[in-house]
């Protein structure tokens, strides 16, 4: 593989965006590293199988440290600004008001009695409990989205479009959603397209190891009529003691997994508790950024196919060359084991040629791009649109009657036909 490294600038980035004979993709590994010196690391635990261990045909056990999904629910927040200046936004700021509780401090809180939901009801100052779209797990295709009415006079539309073959909508309004995949699964499209980034972390050659504790309660210092009372009320309740806190348990086996505690009169290790995986080989995170379905995308015309495929191209690759927190977990803290990362774009034929992707040029890349997307947003999002520093960001309600429609509402999954 040659070694030449090139420099990347704007010109570079433009031609992988709409040159139709440009690479197929960016690529990046990066080699990690445990914080702690053991090597012990706590990877994410999925209900039903535990650690997501795959033993290949070699005997090699590899572990998924941190999944693609997740991974992009760690890089989209990037994109939140603090800035209560729009023109310093990279992409539209839409929060989610859920609900209002109650704030606990004004007279009204202070002298309410009886249930939270009064104490909110009376409240002079309640507060919003908001929620980004860039938090969302499903983004513009997410539930709370679709149980949002004024947010979906606008995102319906753009889905609509985007099956149309024009991504310009949903760009404008919420381009994340395009650079981290999106479904419109529970929206009347069933539009889905590919993540342009995709981002997973493993671990090589690991060996699962398991855990076990005692929890001590107050129960040896009660005397025995406190524990005969509490004894009779536990099974009048019909709950166990030591879910309550009240009573001993120890912790060595697994709540709720389908396999027996004990195999031939030993303990069944696919029933212990899990405590993390000894890396005796590397953890890698791979990054790849999809420069196929990236000019796969398009708009009404060839202008604004160059303009949508340049802005989602550097918000791409701004959250490809992220330097964000390894903090996975409790039990999982990485950290970068290299200086720098070595780049590659890979032709469609022959080798990957090495380039140099500074975070600096992407920037400036992506933000000299969103300006053609801009200078729409105050017509797009209309009397939503912030008005002044007060109100920075564009908030949209949570509809509780237009959630319980949702559960009446077949998705695109449940009406697929089935072979």
């Amino acid at each position: 593989m040659s070694e030449n490294v090139v420099s990347v600038n704007d010109h570079n980035i433009d031609g992988w965006a709409t040159n139709a004979d440009g690479p197929v993709a960016l690529r990046l590994k990066q080699n990690l590293l445990p914080v702690e010196e053991s090597g012990i690391i706590f990877p994410p635990t999925y209900a039903d199988i535990g650690y997501n261990i795959d033993t290949l045909s070699d005997g090699t056990r590899v572990a998924t440290i941190d999944s693609v999904g997740s991974q992009a629910n760690r890089l989209e927040p990037i994109f939140k600004s603090d800035s209560r200046n729009p023109e310093d936004w990279l992409v539209p700021q839409i929060e989610i008001v859920i609900r209002k509780e109650a704030c606990g401090e004004c007279d009204a809180c202070r002298g309410a009695e009886g249930s939270k939901r009064a104490r909110n009801n009376n409240c002079t100052q309640p507060r919003e409990v908001t929620r980004s779209l860039l938090d969302l797990a499903h983004r513009a295709a997410d539930a709370v989205v679709q149980s949002s009415p004024d947010l979906m006079k606008i995102l319906g539309p753009a889905f609509q479009a985007l099956q149309r073959g024009d991504a310009g909508p949903l760009c404008t309004i919420a381009p994340t959603s395009l650079v981290f995949g999106v479904w419109d699964s529970r929206g009347d499209t069933g539009e889905k397209r590919p993540r342009l980034v995709r981002s997973i972390i493993r671990a090589w050659d690991v060996e699962p190891l398991h855990a076990a504790a005692q929890f001590n309660s107050i129960w040896k210092l009660l005397d025995e009529g406190q524990q005969e009372a509490l004894k009779k009320e536990a099974e009048a309740k019909e709950v166990k003691l030591s879910v309550k806190g009240l009573a001993d348990a120890p912790g060595v086996f697994r709540q709720k997994v389908k396999v027996k505690n004990f195999v031939n009169d030993a303990p069944n290790p696919e029933a212990r508790v899990l405590g993390g995986v000894l890396v005796r080989g590397s953890i890698e995170r791979e990054v790849t950024v999809n420069l196929v379905a990236l000019r796969g995308l398009r708009g009404t015309c060839e202008e604004e196919t160059a303009a949508i495929r340049k802005y989602l191209l550097g918000l791409t690759l701004m959250a490809a060359t992220a330097d964000i927190e390894m903090f996975l977990r409790e039990g999982c803290l990485l950290r970068y084991a290299d200086d720098g990362d070595k780049w590659y774009q890979v032709p469609r034929r022959g080798e990957p040629k090495p380039i140099s992707l500074g975070q600096d040029t992407v920037k400036n890349y992506a933000t000299r791009a969103a300006e053609h997307f801009r200078s729409k947003w105050p017509e797009v999002f209309g009397s939503t649109w912030p008005k002044d520093a007060k109100e920075p960001v564009l908030k949209y309600k949570f509809d509780l009657n237009e959630a319980k429609k949702l559960l009446a509402k077949k998705t695109a999954e449940e009406e697929a036909p089935t072979e």
